[in-house]
């Protein structure tokens, strides 16, 4: 009898606990939470500074821009938004926007048109510093105005027309302007939230959004908290909580998955996927992203384009597929297979011998004084093994000396901003389907271009595609300007990525995409 009694007291203290596990943390509901792993912490929720992929999965989530990607639409094209409607002029110099009306922010203020305008005065604004203000400069004197030479806004080509509706006149034709105004930095801004509360405007309790949820908790370093917002101007997501964890080794992430305690993984160890490929809960995708190093062209001997040309003709770009087998595909140019201007006859061959030319005129006959290499990467499992093996094959067939650096995601990203090393690693996801959003980045004005290579023949060329509305005219400025990046490689296109993830089978309704583009409005979970 005392037996039984001690066992039925021990099975109600287990299933107690059993169901109390169910909680998670902040209080949070199993049931009604969405569990991801964000990978890192982001750097900033800040829409006008943020540039890197992690931030932004958090910021498409709080925000919406005048328009969004139909995720539904195998062109992903863009459709309303905050923009109820929009129109252009036959040259695509001129567009009108006109926003929904009784759309609200979550304190309650009403969305119009000069929140816009504050937006992207800020973006632009030589102040802000922004990254992402060149997404702008097709703006009558846009980018003027980021260079300072005008100081009044009101001479750059947006006007409000009415509350809801705004004009915007451009130096050249943009055929892709809706494409831009999916992005972060185009979101629109609360002035007096920033100036009442300055920097700490994006804390939970200060931010103001207008998105499917809110940002509800930061826990630096270890968790954030998206919780629905109830005043969202679309259908209500039935989610209640996302639950982003900041895990930044992968087979750590990957034991939590496999450990019931996540339910989504953006990403698992390449050397895992042999093992989990068979599963229901694996998933594979080719994804517009190409994962490249580039060149700090101001740090010697890497001002000399013969010794860029000369390292990237050393690495086998097949090998490195290979070595992860998960599908990748080696690149070309740096526009990804599967997007117009995909140039897969431009490669950039494999040629040791030629490299080893290559250096001997740029004045290194005797390799063996080459000054030592430093690839520097952001912390993870898949970054480390491509480095170790790009480090193994630059020994192997060059016989250079090689060393590796890695930081975390926020460090990293903030040293490429401040002091860029001379080799550094970074992946470029496309944040719209045109091969514009991948090639303007190496324009001289170009926030993203951190190794600050210039040259005015590209940046003619890119700005005459950006403004030609003739597809086949477009590709064949693309062509040249490819040719240019090819020729003096201040960038080093590795292999264009296939994404492998783990998604939990209760999760329904999350919608892949090839921009990696991680909305989780239509997120259902079953039970």
């Amino acid at each position: 009898m005392l037996r039984a009694s001690v066992f039925l007291i021990s099975f109600l203290l287990l299933f107690g606990c059993t169901k109390k596990e169910q909680k998670l943390e902040y209080g949070l509901k199993m049931g009604e939470t969405l569990r991801v792993n964000l990978m890192s912490e982001p750097p900033t929720v800040d829409w006008h500074k943020a540039t890197d992929t992690t931030s932004a999965n958090v910021m498409d989530n709080i925000m919406e821009g005048l328009t969004q990607f139909d995720l539904d639409d195998p062109e992903m094209r863009p459709i309303p938004a905050l923009a109820a409607e929009w129109s252009t002029t036959k040259d695509a110099k001129k567009w009108t926007f006109i926003l929904r009306q009784g759309v609200k922010w979550t304190d309650g203020v009403e969305l119009e048109a000069q929140h816009f305008v504050d937006g992207w005065e800020r973006l632009l604004n030589p102040a802000t510093a922004a990254e992402y203000a060149y997404f702008l400069h097709s703006i009558k004197n846009a980018q003027a105005y980021t260079a300072g030479k005008i100081k009044n806004f009101s001479e750059v080509g947006v006007k409000i027309l009415d509350k809801y509706k705004l004009e915007i006149t451009l130096e050249r034709g943009v055929a892709f302007l809706p494409m831009l105004m999916t992005h972060a930095s185009t979101f629109p801004f609360r002035k007096d939230v920033y100036e009442k509360y300055k920097t700490a405007w994006t804390n939970p309790g200060n931010i103001v959004t207008l998105g499917p949820f809110t940002l509800k908790i930061w826990d630096h370093d270890k968790n954030l908290v998206l919780e629905r917002n109830e005043n969202y101007y679309g259908p209500k997501p039935w989610l209640k909580n996302v639950l982003g964890y900041m895990v930044v080794e992968q087979s750590t992430a990957l034991s939590l998955f496999e450990g019931g305690r996540l339910d989504i993984i953006p990403e698992v160890p390449y050397t895992e996927i042999s093992r989990l490929r068979d599963r229901k809960e694996f998933y594979s995708a080719p994804e517009l992203t190409t994962q490249y190093y580039g060149f700090n062209v101001h740090i010697k001997p890497f001002d000399n384009p013969k010794v860029r040309k000369a390292i990237y003709m050393a690495v086998d770009r097949e090998e490195l597929v290979k070595m992860h087998n998960v599908g990748h595909v080696a690149a070309s140019t740096f526009v990804p297979e599967g997007m117009m201007s995909y140039e897969a006859g431009m490669k950039v061959p494999f040629d040791p011998q030629t490299s080893k030319a290559l250096l001997k005129e740029a004045g290194f006959s005797d390799l063996a004084k080459f000054p030592k290499l430093t690839i520097n990467y952001n912390t993870n499992e898949n970054n480390k093994r491509t480095a170790e093996n790009i480090q193994a094959q630059l020994k192997k067939n060059l016989g250079l000396v090689v060393e590796i650096q890695n930081e975390d995601w926020k460090v990293y990203i903030a040293r490429l901003t401040q002091n860029c090393p001379a080799v550094w690693r970074l992946a470029w996801g496309a944040d719209y389907p045109d091969p514009d959003n991948l090639l303007n980045l190496w324009l001289s004005q170009s926030g993203n271009n951190r190794g600050k290579w210039s040259n005015a023949k590209y940046d003619s060329l890119i700005e005459s595609a950006m403004a030609e509305l003739d597809t086949g005219k477009r590709k064949a400025l693309y062509h040249q300007a490819q040719a240019i990046l090819q020729d003096e490689v201040p960038i080093m296109p590795w292999f264009y990525s296939r994404r492998q993830y783990m998604r939990n089978s209760r999760v329904k309704g999350y919608k892949f995409n090839p921009i990696d583009k991680r909305i989780y409005k239509t997120v259902t979970l079953e039970q």
